[in-house]
């Protein structure tokens, strides 16, 4: 048996006299045949180098592809318990990057759909209740949520959750002109701070009690005249996310929604 260290140099010794014995057959082939040959030969003896060099090659490429096509995400936006048909969802999104004047082919508008909350058991969308949570708690979490347009039950979800900020403040602070157009659109929810649901894992005998505050956390569209070529049954409410990272295009967005 050979041993490692010798192993190579039986190869390397085959490899020569291969050379040596296949040159005058490569001499009497014509083009085709010797490039067909040839190629056969390098894949026969040096596949794991072009191996190699392929992937490192297609890695470099993908890099230079990703940087030269990677987009801005101007701004994140969820429907949730929300459905709408192709020509609005396009008017809730890219056509809002064509009205700042935003180099679409650099810039994007990121929508979610599909996305159901329902504590009703005989709603339809039920089932995609649990998967919906997960989505929107990562993209909170990840500040890839910025506003959120939603039915009541979802504008309850979310405000009992505290994920809204308090529009009276903010708009006041940072769009005084802005807060006065919309702040009759404002709508009022309550936020549990505090409660003893955990307690009630532990102990059924347990009563309820929760410390809550209420503040103006949503915007009923009902006047937008966007919302309104949806025709909606039931009113469509608009949320602000309180780490949203890119609040002055969330204000931007406002300004479209109610133009």
């Amino acid at each position: 048996m050979l041993t490692a260290q010798k192993q190579p140099e039986k190869e390397k010794k085959l490899q020569k006299e291969y050379q040596s014995e296949a040159r005058p057959f490569i001499q009497n082939l014509n083009g085709k045949a010797k490039l067909q040959f040839c190629l056969q030969y390098l894949w026969d003896y040096y596949k794991l180098p072009i191996a190699a060099a392929a992937i490192a090659l297609y890695i470099a490429l993908y890099a230079v592809y990703g940087r030269f096509t990677h987009k801005d995400t101007a701004l994140y936006a969820a429907l949730v318990n929300v459905v709408v048909g192709e020509t609005l969802t396009e008017e809730l999104s890219s056509r809002f990057l064509t009205a700042q004047n935003l180099n679409t082919n650099a810039n994007t508008f990121r929508l979610y759909s599909g996305l159901y909350l329902t504590d009703d058991k005989n709603n339809i969308y039920h089932e995609y209740t649990y998967a919906s949570r997960l989505k929107i708690l990562a993209s909170i979490d990840a500040e890839q949520l910025d506003v959120a347009i939603m039915n009541r039950e979802a504008f309850d979800a979310f405000s009992q959750n505290g994920y809204l900020s308090n529009l009276d403040e903010l708009l006041a602070a940072e769009v005084p002109e802005l807060h006065q157009e919309i702040a009759p659109y404002f709508v009022t929810n309550t936020v549990i701070l505090e409660d003893n649901s955990e307690d009630l894992l532990l102990d059924d005998s347990a009563v309820y009690h929760a410390e809550t505050a209420e503040y103006p956390m949503g915007l009923d569209l009902s006047a937008s005249p966007l919302i309104q070529k949806g025709g909606f049954q039931e009113t469509v409410y608009l949320g602000i996310i309180k780490n949203s990272p890119r609040i002055h295009t969330v204000f931007d967005y406002l300004e479209y929604l109610f133009v």
